[in-house]
């Protein structure tokens, strides 16, 4: 039997390690940008063609490469960061691994030009898919340059698994996002397709934090520091009352690298207990320095996974200094246990003679009856039910016995109006018991059939309701507008900026009408006649998060995005009482929808009981 086994090509093995290390274009500025900072950088530009697919170049300032590093970074394994094993476990810089260029040459298009500041000249190469097709000597500023054309050219199979131009963007923002958040001292510029989205000068944290997430975030911020001998926190959080519903600006870094870590997240939230509505996160900026060998950062390709040796030390260190900041800027309730100096005596009055408590004073002869008449002849039982106080009196004062009915006849009155009051909850009881619906637990609708009984869901139900108005009035009807008195002016991140001038003429579509765009706000001047003022911001917010999050990335443009996102915005919330009539309104238009059957992300909107699976409840 021949041999199975052989070695694969090196161009076919950078391909499967590129799998690993680039799984879209975000991958590829994640290692070009730490790659600068590990190069001493103080000024990175980041330029972008089509969310990346066709251009992602990194520009910085750092220490450049000599010709002959230039030519071997491409190389598998070759790093200039660590030289055995056990550097490992004591690493300063990002990059360790050597394996990000040579993987992203062997998918790619890449021109690198680089010089070193006591170089006259530097070094151009251009590489096409591991070959390098050529190298020169070439003039060019102190620094790195290095431009990833056409990502996946050679494997089309990936190529096709990237999302939408929207979608690819965000991830490239987020990871532009972290690495600029880690490092404030940096100057950073983002441009895509030649439009700016962010100009970071180098400042504080603070400032760093404000710049990218636009000007209102200033106010939402409390400091928060605590100093120990294994860890050393600093950053911020925001006030509970700025609490998200999505999982978006949450940031943990350790050692200026960012990580993801849902047991540390658990110990912010546990600080945050009984300040945030249900369902509700707490953003945050938290900063952690720890001893390198105390942390494991090799166990991710990706590197946002990291091992802790006291990860039960660290909850209850983080727990305690969040807890202890929302306490001390009096964000959350704390027990003081303080003396209040408002309640001193007063420094003049400490010499002089204090008022003296007022005595109590009991007259031991007062007798509240002593103008009360008492009747020789106690009142003689008539019946044996009858039972006595311990004294009884007779008033001196005269009864009109003859009118005794009049003591009745407000209690006459009173019984009438219960009756009449149970009859009409009777009647109203029984109108519904006979009626098509029935409300349960403000969640859920029962509706009678022939073959049994249907429960709706009626949040669900009612998304689906929506969902198909939307998009029929989207994509099929023509969109009306209502022009606004006084246009609406809403503030953004200047990423969320850029996306919605990316669906912009998707919006207008849809009925919206936009007078203005800056840099961190929007002016809006017209609405879709079906929604209205107040639901505005918390629409664009939630098309926002569904884009960012790929809920789903849209068929057809971003009519579909934009539909769910409208129905899951409006439709009614659990909790809301419906009448009978519009819990019948309800039920009718679910069942005239073209997919009644499923809510627009793919819920089931209601359930069938037969009578025979109704019987089998009870006759097991």
């Amino acid at each position: 039997m021949s041999d199975i086994i052989q070695l694969l090509p090196d161009h076919v093995a950078n391909q499967i390690a590129a799998g690993e290390v680039v799984q879209r274009p975000a991958s590829v500025v994640k290692e070009l940008l730490e790659n600068a900072i590990d190069a001493s950088a103080t000024n990175i530009t980041l330029l972008l063609k089509d969310a990346g697919k066709t251009l992602v170049q990194v520009i910085d300032n750092g220490k450049g490469m000599s010709t002959t590093d230039a030519r071997l970074c491409f190389e598998r394994h070759a790093t200039s960061k660590i030289k055995n094993a056990e550097d490992l476990f004591n690493l300063h810089t990002k990059g360790f691994r050597g394996e990000a260029l040579a993987s992203i040459a062997a998918i790619a298009h890449v021109e690198l030009k680089t010089k070193q500041d006591d170089e006259e000249l530097g070094t151009c190469i251009k590489i096409e898919g591991s070959s390098i097709v050529s190298q020169e000597v070439t003039s060019t500023p102190k620094g790195t340059s290095i431009a990833v054309k056409n990502l996946f050219y050679n494997i089309p199979a990936r190529r096709n698994f990237l999302k939408s131009d929207t979608v690819e963007t965000r991830h490239i923002i987020d990871e532009f996002q972290r690495v600029a958040l880690a490092h404030p001292d940096i100057s950073f510029a983002l441009y895509h397709n030649d439009n700016e989205v962010y100009n970071l000068k180098n400042s504080n944290l603070r400032k760093r934090i404000v710049s990218i997430f636009g000007n209102k975030t200033n106010e939402k911020l409390v400091p928060t520091e605590e100093e120990t001998d294994i860890i050393s926190i600093k950053g911020f959080v925001a006030k509970p009352e700025f609490a998200k519903k999505k999982r978006g600006e949450q940031f943990f870094f350790v050692n200026d690298r960012f990580i993801k870590s849902s047991y540390l997240n658990h110990a912010v939230n546990s600080a945050f207990e009984g300040l945030l509505d249900q369902g509700a996160h707490p953003t945050y900026f938290i900063y952690f320095e720890v001893p390198p060998n105390t942390i494991d950062i090799n166990i991710h390709p990706t590197k946002t996974e990291v091992k802790f040796d006291n990860e039960k030390a660290l909850y209850a260190i983080i727990r305690a200094t969040v807890k202890h900041s929302l306490g001390q800027y009096n964000v959350a309730p704390v027990l003081d246990f303080n003396r209040d100096a408002t309640l001193d005596t007063p420094y003049e009055f400490k010499d002089k003679q204090r008022v003296s408590t007022p005595k109590i004073i009991v007259d031991p002869t007062f007798n509240p009856f002593k103008d009360i008449s008492l009747d020789s002849k106690p009142i003689k039982k008539e019946t044996s039910s009858y039972r006595p106080s311990k004294t009884t009196y007779q008033s001196n004062f005269k009864k009109d016995t003859g009118s005794w009915e009049s003591l009745y006849a407000n209690l006459e009155v009173e019984s009438v109006q219960q009756n009449n009051n149970q009859e009409q909850l009777f009647e109203s009881e029984r109108e519904t018991e006979t009626g098509k619906t029935f409300q349960i637990q403000k969640k859920y609708i029962l509706s009678s059939i022939k073959s049994g009984v249907v429960l709706i869901h009626q949040t669900l139900a009612h998304q689906r309701v929506l969902y198909e108005e939307y998009l029929e009035h989207i994509t099929v009807k023509e969109a009306n507008s209502q022009q606004l008195l006084f246009p609406i002016t809403i503030s953004f991140s200047s990423s969320d900026i850029e996306m919605i001038y990316g669906i912009k003429s998707d919006l207008e579509s849809a009925g919206f009408v936009f007078n203005e765009f800056t840099k961190d706000s929007v002016v809006i001047g017209g609405i879709p006649i079906s929604i209205s003022e107040s639901q505005i911001t918390l629409i664009l917010e939630q098309l926002l998060d569904d884009i960012k999050l790929e809920v789903p990335d849209a068929s057809f443009s971003h009519f579909d995005v934009m539909a769910k996102s409208f129905a899951k915005s409006l439709a009614i919330k659990t909790g809301t009482v419906l009448s009978g009539k519009e819990q019948e309104t309800l039920v009718n238009n679910l069942f005239s929808c073209k997919e009644p059957s499923v809510s627009p992300l793919g819920k089931p909107t209601f359930k069938t009981l037969t009578l025979q699976e109704i019987d089998t409840i009870f006759t097991k």
